[in-house]
């Protein structure tokens, strides 16, 4: 990179002299206020997220905005209009039905940025979503969402989970919970390594993912996010394969969240999650043409 940059100076100043007899015309041939006029699309985000949440919903690929440790390809513009919609039904009236919309306006981050494909690590794992500093949350895989075939697992997995998991870091690191959370399990955490434990080890060892074994903060937020979305049966099932010693530590750690989101928070885990799966039964009435129609 060094290499470049500095072989476009030299091709920059080589220009520059070889023109320096001819009047230049001081007007930029780049011009970077060009503005891509707001369409009915914009105007819904303006209404329902920036007007009622103070979020800026970023669907257009936005070249600041990316990492570029990756190669990331724009969403597709219906896709992240149904993405909108079910983020909106799924995860922000959730709270506001059990808090009220000032506690999103106050907590939520202030910038929901869309990406049409996947994010692969080096080491082989994807990333499914980031937080900035509580400001901003990146959602990968935008295009993968099937309209015809809307799959809430599938939704779960690359989006709401995310969500859930994100917004939770934000709530922890804004009032953060006891450190005896820290204690149940400390020598068992995975840091770069968790890609490589599967599913029942994990369990077995007291967490409720692999990623949650690469540590501690990820281990408490990985409980909300699979608690809330998914099943009361779904849950119990997951622990359940779970050794004796797993299902313990993993009892102890969800004891720990629901005490801090309900007293720190006010948020009863068990309402969330009714309000969320309510929730997901309902969009599973959507046809293929209310995901991306909007009013």
């Amino acid at each position: 990179m060094k290499n470049i940059k500095w072989f476009f100076i030299a091709l920059l100043s080589l220009s520059i002299y070889a023109c320096s007899e001819e009047d230049l015309d001081a007007n930029s041939i780049f011009d970077s206020e060009t503005a891509v006029p707001d369409n009915e699309f914009d105007t819904w985000l303006k209404k329902n997220y920036t007007d009622n949440y103070n979020i800026e919903f970023k669907y257009r690929f936005e070249d600041k905005e990316s990492d570029h440790s990756y190669h990331l390809v724009p969403a597709d513009y219906n896709k992240s209009i149904a993405l909108a919609k079910l983020t909106k039904h799924l995860w922000l009236e959730s709270y506001d039905e059990l808090l009220g919309k000032d506690f999103l306006r106050t907590y939520s981050p202030r910038v929901m940025h869309l990406v049409g494909s996947p994010a692969y690590n080096s080491q082989g794992s994807i990333v499914l979503g980031t937080a900035e500093g509580g400001l901003k949350i990146t959602l990968y895989n935008v295009n993968n969402i099937d309209l015809d075939n809307i799959d809430i697992e599938d939704l779960n997995y690359w989006y709401f989970k995310t969500m859930h998991h994100e917004f939770a870091h934000i709530l922890h690191q804004t009032k953060e919970y006891t450190t005896d959370f820290n204690l149940i399990t400390p020598g068992s955490y995975q840091s770069s390594s968790w890609v490589n434990l599967s599913e029942k080890e994990a369990l077995d060892m007291g967490f409720v993912s692999n990623y949650a074994s690469s540590e501690t903060q990820e281990d408490f937020v990985e409980i909300i996010a699979i608690y809330v979305t998914h099943t009361a049966e779904y849950w119990d099932f997951l622990v359940g394969q779970a050794s004796p010693e797993g299902q313990g530590f993993i009892e102890q750690k969800l004891a720990i969240v629901k005490d801090y989101m309900k007293t720190t928070w006010s948020i009863d885990l068990d309402e969330l999650r009714d309000v969320v799966q309510r929730r997901s039964e309902e969009v599973l009435e959507w046809t293929p043409e209310d995901f991306v129609t909007l009013n």
